[in-house]
């Protein structure tokens, strides 16, 4: 039985909008395991994209999984021992960033 060109267009569609949905998903995840970046390492937001970033990379996991493992040990406390050392060698070469009318550390340079 041929199928009309109407439902092929519903099923493209609904196809379309699960992928969207799924993006939106992936989106919020990533966000969050940014703040979580951002919070614990004190660095600005951008450099928190630029951290998660590298920890994907060379950890070869993917973005999204990766931030997932974040968000987890955000509730748990575990990560795996991989994503951890990659995390804090990424924040360690980020550096913190210094918070707008904090007291700095003593001997730390004032920043630019």
């Amino acid at each position: 039985m041929p199928t009309d060109g109407g439902s092929e267009r519903i099923l493209a569609l609904q196809e379309e909008v699960q992928q969207l949905k799924e993006a939106v998903v992936s989106h919020a995840v990533v966000d969050q395991a940014i703040g979580m970046i951002v919070a614990l390492g004190r660095v600005s937001p951008d450099r928190g994209w630029d951290v998660l970033k590298e920890v994907s990379q060379h950890t070869n996991i993917k973005l999204r999984n990766v931030a997932e493992l974040i968000l987890v040990w955000g509730r748990t406390g575990l990560m795996p021992e991989e994503i951890r050392a990659a995390l804090e060698d990424a924040l360690d070469r980020a550096g913190p960033t210094q918070i707008p009318g904090a007291p700095q550390a003593p001997g730390t340079p004032p920043e630019a």
